[in-house]
C-alpha cells in the first residue's frame, strides 16, 4: 500500500532577487549576483555584502500594529502573493482547519536594538515599539491572527534548520489530522545582533561568498521569507521524504565526519522511498565557511559516490539563516515548476580546494534530467535537515 502525499500546492517569497517567482526563478539560473550589495554595517564591522531586500514592504492591519517589526513586513510580503491560493483553501476547509508553522532566529530583533539605542541614548522607546514584537516564538502566532485561524500555531527556532524543520512538523499535523492544511515557511532579517554575532565567530567574509573554493572565507548574511501551503490537495509538486539528525559535537562547529549530516540525507531517501541515483539535484547548504563545506562535500561524497548535480545559491540571497530552508526548497520548487529555465549553477571562482571531494557542481545552462530535488540544511548545534520534493 503507498503511503499518503503531502503536496506544497503554492509558494511565497521575498528575499535580495525580489518577489516575483517568475524575476527569482530567471535570475537563480542566471546566477545574478547583483542584488547582494555592500552597505555600511558599523563601525566596528565596516561594510560587508549582504542580500537586503529592497522592496517597501507592506505594514499590518490597525489591529495589530503591536505586532508591526521588519520581520513581519516581510511575512505579510510573502502572503500577499499567495493570497489567491489561501482563499481557497480557507473557503475549503474553514479557519478552524488551517494551522501555521514558521521557522525564525531574528524574530523582530531590529525593533529591539532601536529599543536599546534609545535606552541607551537616555531617551524613551521609539513609537509604536512593543516587546511582543522581539519575542523569537511571535512570527507563528502573528500569521495566524493575520490569516485568522485557530488551528496549531507556533515557531521554530533551530538556528540555520528552523524553516526546514517545519516541512516535518507540517506533515505531522496532516497526517494526525489535526489540520487539513498548514501555512509553513520562514522568516528572517538582517540585524546587527546576526552580523556582529557572525562576524565574532569570523565567520563572515568580506567578499561575496565563495562556497566550496579553496579561497572561500566565509558567510554574507541575507533576509526575506518563504510561505507554502501543504495539505492533502494534488498539486505537481510534493514533499517525498524528510530527514532530521543531530550530531551534538559542538555548539557551531559541525561534526568534521558529518556522521548526523549523512544520517539526514540517508533517513529523507529512505523516507521518500529513493535511491541516490533518483535524485535530480541537490541544493547545497554550502556556507562558504572552511568547517562546513569540508564536512558537507564529504557528506555528498559518500552518499552519492557516483555524483549528482548540486549547487549552493547563498551567494545569490545571502544565508537567511532562519529562513534559508523553506527558501532554498522553494528554489528547487520553482525549478520542478519550470520557472528556472535551468539548473541553479553553483557561484563561485572555479578553483577547487585539493583537500575536498570533487562535487558535480551545476554549470550554467545544465538542465534537470530527473524531477526529484534534496534540499539540505545544517545548523549550529548539530540540528541536520534533509528534504526531498518532487512531482
Amino acid at each position: 500500500m503507498s503511503k499518503p502525499r503531502y503536496y506544497l500546492n503554492a509558494l511565497g517569497m521575498i528575499n535580495a532577487l525580489g518577489n516575483d517567482l517568475a524575476v527569482i526563478g530567471r535570475r537563480l539560473a542566471e546566477g545574478d549576483t547583483s542584488s547582494m550589495v555592500t552597505e555600511a554595517v558599523s563601525d566596528a564591522l565596516g561594510s560587508l555584502p549582504v542580500g537586503r531586500v529592497s522592496q517597501v514592504l507592506p505594514a499590518p492591519p490597525t489591529a495589530l500594529a503591536r505586532d508591526d517589526c521588519r520581520n513581519n513586513r516581510l511575512l505579510l510580503a510573502a502572503l500577499a502573493t499567495i493570497e489567491v491560493e489561501l482563499e481557497k483553501i480557507l473557503s475549503r476547509y474553514g479557519r478552524s482547519r488551517i494551522g501555521v508553522v514558521l521557522g525564525t532566529t531574528t524574530s523582530g530583533i531590529v525593533a529591539g536594538e532601536a529599543m536599546l539605542a534609545e535606552w541607551a541614548a537616555g531617551r524613551a522607546a521609539p513609537a509604536g515599539y512593543d516587546y511582543q514584537q522581539v519575542e523569537i516564538g511571535a512570527a507563528a502566532p502573528f500569521l495566524a491572527k493575520v490569516l485568522d485561524v485557530t488551528g496549531p500555531a507556533y515557531t521554530i527556532s533551530t538556528a540555520c534548520t528552523s524553516s526546514a524543520k517545519v516541512f516535518a512538523v507540517a506533515r505531522r499535523w496532516l497526517q494526525a489530522d489535526l489540520c487539513d492544511a498548514v501555512v509553513l515557511g520562514g522568516v528572517d532579517t538582517l540585524s546587527g545582533l546576526t552580523l556582529g554575532g557572525f562576524s565574532a565567530l569570523e565567520s563572515i567574509s568580506p567578499q561575496r561568498a565563495n562556497p566550496m573554493s579553496r579561497n572561500r572565507r566565509g558567510i554574507n548574511l541575507g533576509e526575506g521569507a518563504a510561505l507554502f501551503i501543504m495539505s492533502r490537495d494534488e498539486a505537481p509538486i510534493a514533499l517525498l521524504g524528510v530527514g532530521e539528525a543531530s550530531d551534538a559535537y559542538h555548539i557551531s562547529a559541525p561534526d568534521p565526519q558529518g556522521k548526523g549530516a549523512e544520517m539526514a540525507l540517508r533517513a529523507a531517501l529512505d523516507d521518500a522511498a529513493l535511491t541516490p541515483s533518483q535524485i535530480g539535484y541537490v541544493n547545497l547548504h554550502a556556507t562558504a565557511t572552511p568547517k562546513n563545506d569540508e564536512m558537507e562535500s564529504r557528506v555528498m561524497q559518500r552518499v552519492f559516490p557516483a555524483g549528482v548535480p548540486a549547487s549552493g545559491t547563498k551567494p545569490l540571497v545571502g544565508h537567511l539563516l532562519g529562513a534559508a530552508g523553506a527558501t532554498e526548497l522553494g528554489f528547487c520548487w520553482l525549478l520542478l515548476n519550470g520557472m528556472t529555465p535551468s539548473l541553479l549553477p553553483h557561484i563561485w571562482d572555479g578553483e577547487a580546494d585539493p583537500q575536498l571531494p570533487r562535487l558535480d557542481l551545476v554549470q550554467p545552462g545544465q538542465g534537470l534530467r530527473q524531477r526529484t530535488c534534496m534540499s539540505n540544511s545544517f545548523a549550529f548545534g548539530g540540528s541536520n535537515v534533509s528534504l526531498i520534493i518532487g512531482g
